[in-house]
Formats: structure tokens, C-alpha cells, sequence
């Protein structure tokens, strides 16, 4: 029987904000941008207490929240800092899944220590993580994935969580419909219909039914909610994309302004599969307009590369293709066909070229990393304060 952790940081953005200021240790803390257009992206468990959470307009988190402390985010301390905690979780299992900055799989079946059962070492990571990082997080352990998650949700913060193997469909039967994955609210209203309220409700139905309501995906259902869930942990270089994407405070129509902000967003995507020891195969730019249309166009690189400027020159290809454009709300560029660096290979003729950018990209990280993003700006990037900059604010 397999053994599975789901880790999930407790308000990760939150929280490290009031560890790197103990002042706001006790109060309502939200992260995101304070535009029209803005949403929460994080919010401590004091905020959430008065209905505020993520992906919630920041107006509407205001108006539950008025004395709130409102934070733009620090994108660059968060990678930090989670970079650390995936650090502590390798020293448990080499075999980690990250699902984003502060939640992962760990496949624990080979890896609890002899005589140490599982409880025990999820409490032993909790402690560690605690003790290194000053942050809690919360464990869930089952047999499959699907179940740890749910598991990990229902007693934070610093919850834990264990399912015994064979106790999965009892563990799930009594909670609603809608933690189950896979369930959304379409799905969960037309379940609800049928009179479907919680998970042992639906694991009570006949698969043909499901079948014929919901086609291929109605099977999977059935076993999501019997607890019967073998899918693999899947390690993070098995990841197909790394984006980036910003929404605009109002609707862009200006081509300067998405063509700075689309490199600023390569820059930002180049780091970040430098940092993971990731080159791009090809390129996708995503286009969201004023109507909420979104568009996407993709493109395949010449060679691999982790380099912001085959990035930027890719993804202004694309954006000339779409052409006319209509005023934009969301831009956003993703790197796709990843590899790891060291399977690269380079041609002969850029080799020597490609050699020097990514020695001086290199030395560009370095700077960043020890005194900021902003330390080093592309000249195109440096405007007016009163001018929008969302694509250095991903929280805008």
C-alpha cells in the first residue's frame, strides 16, 4: 500500500510577511494589488475569519475587512523561502511533486524510516520546516493523492491529518460534494440537482449513470470519490510549462505598453527556468480582451533556451499575429516543451553567443538575488511611477 503526504504551507504569502514583520503578528493581513481589477492572493487565517480568501476582488475583501493590512507581495521572497522548504522536503523523499510555491506530493512508500510510521514522520517534517523557516504547515497521508489533499485541508493551520489505508471511502463519504477534486461548481450544481450532497452520496452511484451523464470523466469520479486514486507522483522536471501573466488596472490599447510588459514578463519566466535549471522548447502568449475572450498562440524555438530575449522576440511574433488587436485586459507568456538544461544541446554558430548571454544573465541573477529585483532594470522597463507597471506586480 502506498504512502503519500500533501503538504501545504498554512497562508504562505501571509505568513511570511508577518515573519519578516512580527507587527503584524494577530492581525488581518491580505496580499494583492489594491487596483479595481485586483484579487487576493493570499490572506492570514485572521482575515479569513471575516470571509476573506484567495482569488476574492480585493474590493469586496475590503469591504468584509476594512482594517485589513494590505501588502502588494514579494515575489522573489517567496521563491526564497519556498525554495528552502523543498529543500527540507527532498531530506524526506527524493521523489517531490510541487503544485506551486507552498504545497507538494511527497511519495513516502519507500521513505518513512524503519520503525517510524507515518504519523510520526509527518509530525518530524513539521517540526523541521518550523524550526528552519519559522512557518507551519499542514500534512495530510493516504493512500492515494487525491485523498492527502483533502485530507491536508481540514485542520489547518499546522493540521495533520492521516488516513489509514482501507479507511478512504469512510474518511471521504461524510464531506461535501464539493471538496472532491474534480468537482466544480457546474458539476457540484448539477450533482446537488440529483440530490447528490456529499462525497458517500456519490460513491453510492452506479458508474453507467455517470457514464452516460458526464461521458469519460464520470468513472473517474466514481473512483475519486471511493477513495480509489493510483495516479504517480510526478517530480517537478516533468513539468510541461512555466508562465508568467499580469492583468492590466485598465484595458491596454497602447503597443508599447504590452510589448514592455511582454519582455518584462520573458525576463521574469527566463529567471525563473534559470533558477530551475529548465530550458524552453517553445513559446505560448496568452491575450485576455476587455469581453473576457481569451486567445492563445504558440510557437516552437529554433534551439532550447533560458534566455529572456528568444522569449520576448518569440512572444512578440505571436502578439503581431493577432493583430488587430482589441483593448487588452491580461497578457501573460508561458516557456513549454521543458528540458533540463543539461540535456541543451547548441549549434555550433551560437554557441559562442549564447555562452556570453547567459554569463551575463547569470551575473544579472546574482545581482538580483542579493539586492532586489529592481537592482538591474532593462532601459525599456524604467517609466514613469505614474504610469501602470503591472507586469513587475503580479499581484495587480
Amino acid at each position: 500500500m502506498r504512502t503519500i503526504f500533501h503538504i501545504d504551507m498554512d497562508a504562505f504569502y501571509a505568513a511570511v510577511e508577518t515573519l519578516d514583520n512580527p507587527a503584524l503578528a494577530g492581525k488581518p493581513v491580505i496580499v494583492g494589488g489594491r487596483s479595481p481589477r485586483s484579487v487576493v492572493s493570499a490572506a492570514s487565517y485572521e482575515a479569513r475569519r471575516y470571509g476573506v480568501h484567495s482569488a476574492m476582488p480585493m474590493a469586496q475583501a475590503l469591504r468584509l475587512c476594512p482594517e485589513a493590512v494590505v501588502i502588494s507581495g514579494r515575489m522573489s521572497r517567496y521563491q526564497d523561502i519556498s525554495n528552502r522548504v523543498m529543500a527540507i522536503f527532498v531530506t524526506f523523499s527524493p521523489t517531490i511533486e510541487p503544485l506551486s510555491l507552498d504545497e507538494a506530493y511527497l511519495e513516502m512508500t519507500r521513505w518513512l524510516p524503519p520503525g517510524e510510521t507515518a504519523e510520526e514522520t509527518a509530525r518530524r517534517l513539521q517540526a523541521t520546516v518550523r524550526c528552519e523557516t519559522g512557518l507551519t504547515c499542514s500534512v495530510g497521508v493516504a493512500s492515494g493523492k487525491s485523498v492527502a489533499k483533502i485530507a491536508s485541508e481540514l485542520k489547518k493551520p499546522c493540521g495533520l491529518v492521516v488516513v489509514p489505508p482501507g479507511g478512504e471511502a469512510a474518511f471521504l463519504a461524510p464531506l461535501p460534494i464539493g471538496a472532491l477534486r474534480g468537482v466544480g461548481a457546474v458539476t457540484e450544481k448539477r450533482l446537488t440537482g440529483w440530490g447528490i450532497r456529499t462525497i458517500g452520496d456519490l460513491a453510492g452511484m452506479e458508474e453507467a449513470v455517470l457514464r452516460a451523464a458526464f461521458g469519460r470523466a464520470g468513472p473517474d469520479l466514481l473512483c475519486m470519490a471511493r477513495g480509489i486514486d493510483t495516479s504517480p507522483v510526478m517530480p517537478e522536471h516533468d513539468a510541461q510549462s512555466l508562465g508568467r501573466e499580469t492583468t492590466f488596472a485598465t484595458d491596454v490599447t497602447d503597443r508599447d505598453v504590452l510589448e514592455a510588459t511582454l519582455l518584462a514578463l520573458a525576463d521574469d519566466v527566463a529567471r525563473s527556468l534559470r533558477r530551475h535549471g529548465m530550458v524552453a522548447g517553445g513559446v505560448t502568449l496568452k491575450l485576455r480582451d476587455g469581453a473576457f475572450v481569451t486567445r492563445t498562440r504558440a510557437r516552437q524555438l529554433p534551439d532550447p533556451t533560458d534566455l529572456a530575449t528568444p522569449l520576448y522576440a518569440t512572444g512578440k511574433a505571436l502578439l503581431d499575429g493577432c493583430a488587430p488587436l482589441k483593448p487588452t485586459r491580461l497578457i501573460g507568456i508561458s516557456a513549454t516543451h521543458l528540458t533540463r538544461d543539461a540535456e541543451r544541446q547548441l549549434s555550433l554558430f551560437d554557441a559562442g553567443a549564447t555562452a556570453k548571454q547567459r554569463k551575463l544573465a547569470a551575473t544579472l541573477d546574482d545581482i538580483r538575488a542579493r539586492f532586489g529585483t529592481d537592482a538591474v532594470q532593462r532601459a525599456r522597463l524604467i517609466r514613469p511611477k505614474a504610469q501602470d507597471r503591472s507586469a513587475d506586480d503580479p499581484f495587480a
